[in-house]
């Protein structure tokens, strides 16, 4: 290999200067330096640099904002390394190396709209580019190499200097040691304007929290952001939208989860929640009320036999909706593992991860909401919404009791879901939970 012969040169050049005077530093760098500039020259020329470009994202996807560089020009990158995430309006698609190399040349700035076959960037692949990576470590070794002679000639001139002092007594002894704390002096004087530069960054930041300040910041809305507040008007100008509440007693769930939660987290490296248990009464609620499964496509309604349940879920982006499929055929365990695995995969989700779905989970309580009224994701039919547990006085078989009580509220269209059947379908999944055992009873 090239790069592999230049090292080898370099090193043997540089232990023999080490051993030899200055003149023959000089001759080892001269030598070594006319053997760098005929390598680089001749890699120039082996290998070309490489253009990459956008890729192809989804069907529906067409262009994106490059929202970050991972790497620099001049950096060694390994093929499929990470060098690129752009962002689109429903998922952050990464570009990758296609071959190990040195990047060359950015051909895209960050917050640029790129389209999908845009030239991206440039990268100088193979031998060439590994070459390139190492020039700067050969170089700064052969500039080491130059000054260590002349120090070793100004090394005997010390001693002459110091029997120039008169007083040859325990106090110049005692000052030759001091040097070696003169060394650290250097690196304390070298740390100084490292300090200096994270305290101008505050001062920098005092204006924007000065109290009484009227400074507005105005941030670009991202792609994802924009889709997602589109699609919500698009739901609420579209759907006849119309929400029912009602309230649940926990007691007998989170009885139910305190008194098995450990047993099935040792057996099974499952965390038991709550969310397993309304996904299942859900999924139960929508075989019996198949219109809250459904959805409107032109002047037809298609109805499901089987069902894709999106949870909702909050992140610095937005609000995003993994599904989970076939949701009819799993138990407590197996709803509870898919959604630890797509929980895994926040920031990571793909279009896959996020296509269909025909009902919606929207678990508001986490935040400590008491009430709400969850949007319809369109074009679904339906969405609950749950809200946090509260303890309230109750009354049960006439007497008045403290139990633990979530608000439950279901926002259906109109259009496909009559009153009688909305509030059939949260009654059911009232009674799937407050009861637990009815769950395991039903057949799948």
């Amino acid at each position: 290999m090239l790069s592999k012969r230049i090292i080898a040169l370099a090193r043997s050049r540089a232990a023999f200067a080490r051993n030899a005077p200055s003149s023959g530093v000089s001759r080892t760098w001269n030598a070594a330096a006319s053997h760098i500039m005929r390598a680089q020259f001749h890699a120039s020329h082996l290998l070309q640099a490489e253009t990459v470009k956008v890729p192809q994202m989804a069907e529906s996807i067409s262009e994106g904002t490059l929202r970050s560089w991972s790497k620099q020009v001049g950096d060694t990158v390994e093929a499929d390394e990470e060098i690129a995430t752009i962002e689109t309006d429903k998922i952050d698609v990464t570009v990758n190396a296609p071959v190990s190399g040195t990047i060359v040349e950015f051909l895209a700035k960050e917050d640029d709209t790129v389209a999908v076959g845009q030239d991206l960037f440039r990268i100088e692949v193979g031998e060439a580019g590994v070459y390139r990576s190492l020039m700067p470590r050969l170089v700064s070794d052969l500039v080491y190499l130059a000054p260590v002679a002349p120090k070793e000639d100004k090394v005997p001139e010390a001693p002459a200097q110091a029997e120039s002092p008169k007083p040859v007594e325990a106090a110049p002894s005692k000052e030759q040691p001091t040097p070696a704390p003169s060394p650290k002096s250097a690196p304390e004087a070298s740390k100084e304007p490292k300090a200096s530069k994270p305290e101008s960054k505050p001062e920098a930041a005092v204006p924007s929290r000065v109290p009484g300040s009227r400074n507005e910041t105005r941030v670009k809305m991202n792609r994802m952001r924009l889709r997602i507040a589109e699609r919500l008007k698009e739901s609420q100008n579209a759907a006849a939208s119309l929400t029912t509440f009602n309230e649940i007693d926990m007691s007998s769930l989170m009885d139910m989860r305190k008194k098995y939660k450990d047993e099935i987290l040792k057996e099974h490296d499952v965390k038991l929640g709550f969310m397993s248990a309304f996904a299942r009464a859900c999924t139960l609620a929508l075989q019996e009320i198949p219109a809250a499964n459904a959805s409107i496509e032109g002047d037809e309604i298609v109805y499901r036999d089987f069902v894709d349940l999106s949870v909702a879920v909050a992140t610095p982006k937005g609000l995003v909706t993994p599904v989970v499929r076939n949701v009819e055929t799993m138990n407590f365990l197996a709803i509870e593992k898919e959604i630890a695995g797509l929980g895994k995969k926040t920031g990571k989700l793909t279009l896959e991860d996020m296509a269909g779905g025909t009902f919606t989970i929207s678990n508001g309580g986490v935040f400590g909401s008491l009430y709400g009224t969850p949007i319809i994701n369109l074009p679904q039919s339906a969405v609950l919404g749950m809200h946090a547990i509260k303890e309230k006085p109750v009354v049960v078989d006439g007497q008045i009791v403290i139990r633990p009580i979530m608000v439950v509220a279901l926002t259906y269209d109109h259009r496909l879901l009559d009153g009688r059947e909305a509030v059939t379908f949260l009654v059911k999944v009232r009674d799937y939970i407050e009861d637990p055992r009815k769950m395991h009873l039903a057949p799948f």
